[in-house]
């Protein structure tokens, strides 16, 4: 099947949920991916941020074959090595005591917030169930995470919402105390918003939410399900300000491409949980749990979150010195390898002229290009990114 009929097959076939390309992807290599027709693409994607180690990667494909030939399903009803020794490595890496394993961002997101509401039963205050989130943030699309994410035109729709959301401004701390109150058990963050534009946390709003919630004695929850697993030039965002939450979600990276998902809690918080009140069939797959560990071991074994700081700063170098050229480029923001370049028009039409040129690049809040390539990219392909870049921005802005 070439392009077109993959195209025409999945719209009889598929539910239109998602704006796709017009192409279908068939292959990956490295940084690069391949269509049905054959063409090559440089990958500025990366699944949405999963791909940290590029596609078909030797030890995580070989990890997934392995597994997979051993073990592939046996439930939670027993332990299972695989996710044992993931489980081991994250905390071992971390400042955390206990992980949960689930299958996406979403499904760790509300596993996070159900444990903050059990944990403040678990000290008395069953009155404690509002969490704060952000507006502008984007925390996923079951009921409740898309409750959970600050913005109303993502609502619309849905009606009614969960309960036990409110929402404030980011990176404004007078906005989070007014949102507070005594039914509130935890404030729940991006490090960095993602689908939101590319917008980080100030490293003087995370201490002082910090501070607030150890007075309260409230939960801090970081959404790492983007930034987490080397994104952002650390193994994990919080370690960039060092200012530690008390929960903190992953997915994304995690599994390098297989569907995996995770919250890690510090042992107070994590002892409210008891038996039957979490769970999930899927969570912890040993062959999604052995990608993980392969993924995690060459993070580890070759500092590829360096790697992502020092190709992220030497991109977004370049990419500020293309905002006194380029009259449409207002700003650069991110840190390590998620940057995002915000335009003063759509940028869809920018994402469409690289695509034909051979670069996949995405667009998120409608005028935020968004690149999250895998994380060990060359220096070669880098330059080879910022030429295609810069030609489109020479037709369409110059």
């Amino acid at each position: 099947m070439n392009n077109v009929d993959i195209k025409k097959t999945g719209e009889k076939y598929c539910m239109n949920v998602f704006n796709r390309l017009p192409i279908a992807m068939v292959r990956g290599e490295g940084s690069y991916v391949f269509d049905a027709d054959g063409n090559k693409y440089l990958d500025f994607v990366a699944g949405i941020a999963v791909n940290v180690l590029g596609h078909a990667h030797p030890a995580v494909a070989q990890a997934i074959s392995e597994q997979a030939h051993q073990l592939i399903h046996a439930s939670n009803l027993y332990w299972l090595e695989p996710q044992v020794q993931l489980a081991q490595q994250l905390v071992e890496n971390s400042d955390f005591d206990k992980v949960f394993f689930g299958n996406s961002g979403a499904e760790a997101n509300e596993g996070a917030v159900k444990l903050a509401r059990r944990y403040a039963v678990y000290k008395e205050h069953p009155e404690r169930k509002t969490v704060i989130t952000m507006k502008n943030s984007f925390h996923g699309r079951t009921l409740l995470t898309l409750t959970a994410t600050g913005q109303d035109k993502m609502h619309l729709g849905f009606e009614p919402l969960a309960p036990g959301f409110k929402y404030a401004q980011y990176n404004n701390l007078n906005s989070v105390l007014a949102a507070l109150d005594d039914e509130t058990c935890a404030i729940m963050l991006e490090p960095v918003q993602g689908e939101g534009g590319v917008y980080p946390a100030d490293k003087e709003f995370l201490r002082a939410l910090r501070q607030l919630c150890d007075e309260r004695d409230i939960l801090l929850i970081y959404d790492e399900v983007q930034t987490g697993i080397g994104r952002t030039g650390k193994l994990f965002a919080y370690q960039n300000s060092g200012v530690c939450p008390d929960i903190i979600t992953l997915a994304k990276a995690l599994g390098g491409g297989m569907p995996l998902g995770a919250f890690m809690a510090k042992d107070r918080v994590a002892q409210a949980f008891k038996p039957g009140d979490h769970g999930s069939t899927f969570g912890g797959n040993p062959v999604a749990c052995a990608a993980g560990l392969a993924v995690l071991h060459e993070m580890l074994a070759k500092d590829v979150p360096a790697q992502a700081a020092a190709t992220g700063a030497y991109i977004k170098e370049r990419l500020n010195e293309m905002i006194a050229k380029y009259s449409c480029l207002l700003e650069v923001r991110g840190e390590g390898l998620l940057l995002g370049l915000q335009l003063s028009i759509p940028g869809a039409d920018i994402v469409k002229k690289c695509l034909e040129r051979g670069l996949l690049i995405n667009c998120t809040a409608g005028t935020v290009l968004r690149f999250i390539p895998p994380l060990n990219i060359s220096r070669k392909e880098a330059d080879e990114f910022l030429q295609i870049l810069t030609d489109v921005l020479t037709e369409v802005c110059a």
